[in-house]
């Protein structure tokens, strides 16, 4: 079997907009959380299937730390990226983010979720390799290193 052929962390990057409607609220009047999940898991398999160009499942999603409330009418930006490739597996970051009226944005959440690519038989399946091009990249790399590991040793350990 021939080798894939790698790709840059640019190559898959996706960023998606979502408007917050009264919809989308729990009983505080803020955005219902699992909703926020929901978005990110999206931007997480659009950007694992942009590297890997096969169909994905979402394997993990690491802790979500809800560091800024969002409301009715707010524009929530969710920014994704490949941190870290193993054999069939991808982790990518999916930054969200408050946008106000004048385009600055606020941190509402940083996940980072393994996902598998899988071939036709629905079986994982190899993944490209990951250009990394600035030490942002090398750094993201190595933490994905750290966390794959500890995710390792959270399933040996049933935790």
């Amino acid at each position: 079997m021939s080798e894939l052929p790698a790709k840059h962390v640019s190559d898959s990057e996706t960023e998606q907009i979502q408007v917050i409607f009264d919809n989308h609220l729990n009983g505080q009047g803020r955005v219902f959380g699992g909703q926020i999940a929901a978005w990110i898991d999206i931007v997480a398999g659009v950007v694992a299937r942009r590297h890997c160009n096969n169909n994905v499942t979402t394997a993990e999603i690491d802790s979500l730390q809800f560091k800024s409330p969002v409301y009715a009418r707010d524009i929530v930006v969710f920014h994704g990226k490949i941190t870290y490739v193993g054999t069939t597996s991808m982790e990518v970051r999916v930054d969200s983010f408050v946008e106000d009226l004048s385009g600055v944005r606020k941190l509402v959440n940083t996940a980072y979720l393994v996902e598998v690519a899988l071939d036709s038989n629905q079986n994982p399946t190899p993944v490209p390799k990951l250009i990394r091009e600035s030490f942002q990249e090398d750094a993201e790399w190595a933490a994905g290193e750290k966390r794959r590991d500890l995710r390792q040793q959270r399933r040996r350990e049933a935790y």
